[in-house]
């Protein structure tokens, strides 16, 4: 515990040292960024890596490990990071192989000549089931990033665990590195708020925007009230906040095997789609929203067309499950009757599920 106490003393020292010192001398250059691309990225994490998969506690502590790529010329570098698990559901052993990490960055010159030059700690999602339920997940941060900006931007890794007391080869498997939510609202002109409201209390436009996104991917694992899922980010302390979702993995799209919709909204399964709005008796709200998806349909099947990752029958599933929402959309009773639901008392529409709050 005193050798980890060390690292993270000193781990402050030098980010203090660095933003005070050399950031400000030192030259942004015009490399790409870590989200500026689509490509897989091959980084490793080596170090303790056992004991960290092993601190499930509720409050797990940060780790020294050292992340590792290459570089497009071939080149290797090696940034210092302090390493946490994270989450709640994911993070049980029971529940998930992997738990899901955060890694916090040092601002030194390892980092800074890296891709991940504006990154200050970074959410990384690991597999719960198989590979393929991860691809499945970072096509759903897709499609929002298609539906609008206000969305967290992700990149697909894959991810090698070096423990530096195994003498076995590690394996490589998927995993998903999330924009963090102030760099997120920093590129939106906007700041990250941290209070419960109710839905009606948000942005009408993007909250219906985001209700309806829910609504395409067969999710229902999300909450404005208790901040389940859901990241708020504002113009100021006086303006309507935007909500911006994450955690897609319980959604019908991404057809994980562990995902079930909770009890109190009497559904099947995730496949079956259930819109989680308020009731609104003025649907005309929802014209300029399904216009925004009607939009972006091309390019959203074309994600799903163009990735050699996923299975033809997965394919063949997405396909029909995009086809089922836009057949909805696109015919005014159908998508009245869906978006309307939560005015129907004798309905699941209007429950509020709390569910599992996660970081």
């Amino acid at each position: 515990m005193k050798f980890c106490s060390i690292h993270i003393l000193l781990f402050a020292i030098s980010q203090s040292f660095f933003l005070l010192f050399v950031l400000p001398a030192f030259g942004q250059s015009g490399a790409k960024g870590l989200f500026d691309s689509d490509e897989p990225l091959l980084i490793s994490l080596r170090g303790e890596v056992r004991e960290l998969l092993k601190d499930r506690s509720a409050v797990s502590n940060l780790h020294p490990l050292t992340l590792m790529y290459k570089e497009e010329g071939g080149s290797e570098i090696a940034i210092p990071v302090l390493v946490k698990t994270r989450g709640h559901f994911r993070k049980l052993k029971e529940n998930c192989s992997y738990p899901p990490l955060m890694i916090h960055f040092a601002k030194n010159l390892q980092q800074q000549s890296s891709i991940f030059r504006e990154q200050s700690k970074l959410k990384l999602v690991m597999p719960c089931a198989a590979d393929e339920y991860i691809i499945r997940e970072w096509l759903v941060y897709k499609i929002y990033n298609l539906i609008t900006p206000g969305s967290f931007k992700a990149r697909l890794v894959r991810m090698l665990l070096e423990d530096v007391r195994s003498r076995k080869p590690a394996n490589a498997f998927f995993g998903i590195l999330l924009e963090e939510e102030k760099q997120m609202s920093r590129r939106n002109k906007m700041l990250s708020l941290n209070k419960k409201l109710l839905p009606q209390q948000t942005n009408p436009e993007a909250f219906h925007q985001m209700a309806v996104f829910e609504y395409l991917i067969g999710n229902t694992d999300w909450s404005v009230q208790f901040l389940q899922n859901i990241k708020l980010m504002a113009k100021d302390s006086t303006t309507a906040p935007v909500p911006v979702p994450y955690d897609f993995d319980h959604s019908g799209i991404v057809r994980a095997p562990y995902a079930h919709p909770p009890e109190e909204l009497q559904l099947h399964s995730t496949r079956h789609r259930r819109y989680r709005g308020y009731c609104m008796v003025k649907l005309n709200i929802f014209e300029p929203v399904i216009a925004k998806f009607n939009k972006a349909k091309e390019d959203i099947y074309k994600l799903y067309q163009d990735c050699t990752l996923l299975d033809a029958k997965y394919v063949r599933y997405v396909t029909q499950f995009l086809d089922e929402f836009y057949e909805t959309i696109n015919d005014k009773a159908a998508w009245k009757k869906e978006f309307g639901y939560p005015c129907d008392k004798s309905g699941t529409g209007n429950i509020v599920i709390k569910g599992l709050i996660t970081d």
